[in-house]
């Protein structure tokens, strides 16, 4: 009977515990959640053991630290959870090491673990009860109770606890199987839209779409992904040493950074990145430390965060990839390697973009060198060699010889005819840029107000006509020769534009303000005297410096009589041949009066004198009529000039005055009184031509 009343009794003794453990299962059961099933654990297990504290423990693998993942007490604390403990120094380390429970009956005699104790200590903790926590698979860490008690926890209750630990292990092992599946679905998500992203970006890449469609494209993935609300593309531009905007897709904020602005490489993110070659991260701490006007603009407008990747190809920095958001956040490692890969991809893009771009800006120079060839073969102004062998003609030849190889500025003086094209040429083909260019442009044959477009080239808009972008002659001209004819005619207001273009070999097309730099010999010619139109105010001085670097002087025929020969020779076999003409001699008493005249409109009277008479010869000697030759203007002048001779000297008189031109209200037909149509006929009439 006693043993009987004695098991009775027993089973009267443990039927809480066993009830209690009927509601932790219950309590499993019911919360997935582990902050939950603590929560519900301590108010379910109070009525059986005493603590003032349960706590959950565990061992993170991949640390090799103890993890402190909840505190379920009323005690004043700051513990959070999270804290890490190494294992040699946590009570949950040392049972996920033995597998044993531990107790410890008074905190104030314990030895061991003193950060813990301390720790103890201080919230008046005196005893503590840590069991194991493990299932079949795996050691997880240790659940941990504590009392402000000494000697709280007898072995009844230990061994009732580690009833408990064991149910909690499996719903503890449950819930971080579980947080790893949905981590894992979450990571299996992340990657998925990644690769969708650099799907994206490849498809975009390879279907050739424009630069608003590619970047519609790599924003909308990104913005999605990473909740970025700004995306931009810099590109280097060699020619300003600087990043150029080059694609951008700031929604609420269309205006604030306009496509083609330039960047600064240096106090610029952009420009750090691509001196570096190294992602940068913005966010709170750094915003402030670049001072670039873009940059403080995008601030001002709400940016609080960022990353700019560099973009790399074939080891050569091609620019940057600019991402952005308002938010208050950080790009994580992730993320950087995220956009690394998509710059990476952008790279490539961009790579063949440039190529293309270079190739069509290199057809297009082509295409227009080559019209300008054409225009110049029909100029019919191609002398194959300068003829002659005069002593004054050597010496221009030999001064020639001397400036070619060397870059300087020329200026060649000299009257009308006397073949300063020629001479120009001449230094062009015995320079280091025979191979390039040699472009010429007349600055009296062009209107003032269309001479700037026609040296600088103008932007698409720049006035009214101006349909397309156009290049100028000193783009055409780059590592070539610029020949400017009639130089004393270019107005005085252009006149530091192109002294500028001479000194530091840059510009800006006409309603342009990007900034170009070209390298251009430049020749001048002129048959003013530019000295005097200096002190006339009629000519900067500095740009007269600047061009008459080397003086070269074109003689007149008159001072080189003894060329005239060969002259004829040339020009009666040039046309014969032209004109399919079978001329064998020249007559002597022809030969003379042609070397008598003082030809004042030098080798080119010559030129057009020698082919008028090449086709009124029929037979094989060459018939010139002397009488044509006009009065030498070394030879005295009537004392009365004809009616004839004081008109055309009046016209003369008004069109140099009005730097020769006709219509207009300042023209000379205006000050003449005459139809513009009227002067004309009269200039034809007269043999009036400028030279």
């Amino acid at each position: 009977m006693a043993s009987a009343y004695a098991v009775a009794t027993g089973a009267e003794t443990r039927a809480p515990e066993y009830q209690a453990l009927l509601e932790v299962s219950e309590s499993i059961a019911l919360h997935r959640d582990l902050n939950a099933l603590f929560h519900d654990l301590a108010a379910r297990l109070h009525p059986i053991i005493e603590f003032d504290f349960l706590s959950l423990v565990l061992h993170d693998d991949a640390r090799d630290v103890m993890r402190l993942h909840i505190l379920e007490t009323d005690l004043a604390t700051d513990l959070q959870a999270g804290k890490e403990t190494p294992v040699d120094r946590s009570l949950g380390g040392e049972v996920w090491r033995t597998q044993q429970p531990l107790v410890i009956n008074d905190v104030e005699s314990e030895t061991r673990f003193p950060e813990s104790m301390q720790m103890l200590r201080q919230r008046n903790v005196r005893s503590v009860c840590t069991l194991p926590l493990t299932t079949a698979q795996r050691r997880l860490g240790g659940m941990g109770v504590g009392s402000r008690e000494p000697h709280a926890y007898s072995p009844a209750d230990v061994e009732f606890l580690g009833r408990v630990a064991r149910q909690v292990a499996v719903a503890v092992d449950n819930a971080l199987n579980a947080q790893a599946a949905k981590s894992y679905q979450a990571e299996l998500a992340r990657e998925r839209d990644r690769l969708r992203l650099l799907l994206d970006v490849n498809d975009a890449i390879a279907s050739k779409v424009s630069k608003r469609e590619l970047f519609a494209a790599i924003s909308a993935g990104l913005r999605r992904l990473l909740n970025i609300e700004y995306t931009g593309l810099a590109v280097y531009d060699t020619k300003t040493n600087r990043l150029r905007v080059y694609a951008l897709d700031f929604p609420d904020n269309q205006n604030l950074v306009l496509e083609d602005a330039e960047i600064p490489l240096e106090d610029s993110p952009p420009g750090q990145a691509f001196r570096t070659r190294k992602p940068v991260v913005l966010d709170a701490s750094n915003l402030n430390q670049f001072n670039s006007d873009g940059f403080r603009r995008m601030v001002a407008q709400g940016l609080r965060a960022g990353c700019v990747l560099p973009l790399i190809s074939r080891d050569r920095v091609l620019g940057t990839l600019n991402v952005g958001t308002r938010r208050e956040a950080s790009f994580t490692a992730d993320d950087v390697d995220l956009l690394t890969q998509v710059a990476n991809q952008i790279a490539t893009a961009v790579e063949s973009a440039l190529a293309f771009s270079e190739i069509e800006e290199l057809k297009e120079q082509l295409a227009q060198e080559k019209l300008y060839l054409e225009d110049e073969i029909r100029t019919e102004h191609n002398f194959e060699e300068i003829v002659g062998d005069s002593p004054v003609l050597k010496r221009v030849l030999r001064q020639i010889e001397t400036v070619a190889p060397t870059d300087a500025a020329v200026l060649i003086e000299g009257e009308t005819g006397t073949g300063k094209e020629v001479f120009a040429r001449a230094i062009h083909n015995l320079s280091r840029r025979r191979d390039r260019t040699f472009v010429k442009i007349n600055c009296a044959a062009i209107p003032a107000g269309l001479l700037e477009s026609e040296l600088f080239g103008h932007e698409k808009g720049a006035f009214t006509g101006a349909l397309a972008q156009r290049a100028g002659r000193f783009e055409l001209a780059h590592h070539g020769t610029l020949f400017l004819d009639e130089v004393g005619d270019i107005p005085l207001e252009l006149q530091p534009k192109l002294l500028r273009a001479l000194q530091e070999q840059e510009f800006e097309r006409l309603g342009g303000t990007r900034t170009l730099r070209v390298d251009v010999r430049v020749i001048a010619a002129t048959n003013r005297n530019l000295a005097q139109m200096v002190a006339e105010g009629r000519f900067r001085s500095d740009l007269f410096y600047r061009l008459n670097v080397f003086p070269l002087e074109a003689p007149p025929l008159r001072e080189r009589r003894e060329d005239i020969p060969q002259l004829v020779r040339y020009f009666v076999q040039k046309y014969a041949l032209r004109l399919e003409r079978k001329i064998e001699t020249v007559p002597a008493d022809a030969q003379r009066a042609l070397a008598e005249y003082a030809w004042p409109g030098n080798i080119r009277e010559l030129e057009n004198f020698i082919e008028r008479a090449v086709i009124l010869s029929r037979g094989p000697a060459l018939n010139i009529s002397i009488a044509d030759l006009r009065q030498s203007p070394d030879a005295p002048a009537n004392s009365t000039p004809t009616l004839q001779a004081a008109e055309r000297e009046h016209i003369l008189r008004v069109l140099a005055e009005t730097n020769w031109t006709v219509g207009g209200p300042q023209g000379a037909a205006a000050r003449l009184g005459l139809k513009r149509t009227t002067l004309q006929s009269k200039m034809r009439k007269l043999g009036i031509s400028r030279g």
